[in-house]
């Protein structure tokens, strides 16, 4: 299936993560011990958290790909909306550790000045996990995984930390360490805010929330098919990147099953037309006179 090949595709962007902070979190910390930068060493340090947050959307990616069983007969593709999840906690955790020390550094007593080159390896460090973002992210919105979307915001709150760090490190060489205390609150609350827009998208799906404008646009498509008299009911919700739609429509009394059963297979192909990863079910109910509710008072 389609769904599936994108959810293995996916796994590469999770293993680029991996990867990629292991390496800078070795090389930074390696560094920041020998040039005497607090900062590098706290970076490398917030690196190796990360580590976690990738391997728990590699996790989720592995359990979206098994197939249905008795247990979960929908599969099991919300175990990547819990790795979403947990790697939005992670992040808070970042965000709020990156506040505090901002917040302590402006009580602490002056330390020993960096080694430029501490500098210029946090800022390497930033540019590289720009790139990882870059790559994540547009390869969730080729495959459409929501995990590796939360995987990417991480890779870019862990660039900002990398870019914050190289500034503060330049403010402590010129004699300005202000600079790093300014940069590392205005980086906290980015990557508070991201951490607390995966939170509530993760939720959102969990509770089977549905967008309102596009639950319409499926609701009207379904009603203008020909042969349907009156939408009687719809309901949508996610399942991973998965749409799962339920919808009952009025036909013809007059109409045979099989001319009935032609209508709902058309109602499944405009549907699935417009959304490739959905699975509709169409229930078909006769239409007497006087019954009153209109398509639109379905959707409110």
């Amino acid at each position: 299936m389609d769904l599936y090949s994108n959810l293995k595709q996916g796994e590469r962007g999770a293993w680029l993560s991996i990867t990629t902070y292991l390496i800078l979190s070795t090389v930074k910390f390696i560094a920041g011990v020998a040039g005497s930068s607090e900062a590098l060493k706290a970076d490398a340090l917030n690196n190796t958290t990360d580590v976690i947050a990738s391997v728990a959307v590699l996790i989720g990616l592995r359990i979206s790909q098994k197939p249905p069983d008795d247990n979960h007969r929908y599969g099991h593709l919300r175990a990547e909306t819990i790795a979403s999840l947990i790697a939005s906690f992670i992040m808070a955790a970042v965000g709020i550790q990156v506040l505090t020390d901002a917040i302590g550094s402006i009580y602490s007593e002056g330390a020993q000045t960096p080694s430029p080159y501490t500098g210029f390896i946090a800022l390497a460090s930033g540019l590289i996990m720009y790139a990882v973002y870059r790559y994540n992210l547009r390869l969730s919105k080729k495959i459409g995984s929501s995990a590796l979307r939360a995987a990417a915001l991480d890779n870019r709150a862990d660039a900002l930390v990398s870019l914050g760090a190289a500034a503060g490190i330049a403010g402590a060489i010129f004699g300005y360490p202000v600079i790093d205390t300014i940069t590392a609150l205005i980086i906290a609350m980015l990557i508070l805010f991201a951490a607390a827009s995966i939170f509530k998208e993760a939720v959102y799906t969990l509770t089977d929330g549905f967008d309102e404008e596009e639950g319409e646009a499926l609701a009207h498509l379904a009603a203008s098919v020909p042969g349907v008299i009156r939408l009687k009911d719809f309901k949508g919700r996610m399942h991973g990147n998965m749409i799962f739609i339920d919808l009952t429509v009025t036909v013809d009394p007059s109409l045979n099953v099989i001319e009935s059963h032609r209508i709902t297979e058309q109602i499944e192909r405009r549907m699935q037309k417009v959304k490739p990863l959905s699975t509709v079910l169409v229930h078909i109910e006769p239409e007497f006179p006087n019954q009153g509710l209109s398509t639109k008072s379905v959707l409110k």
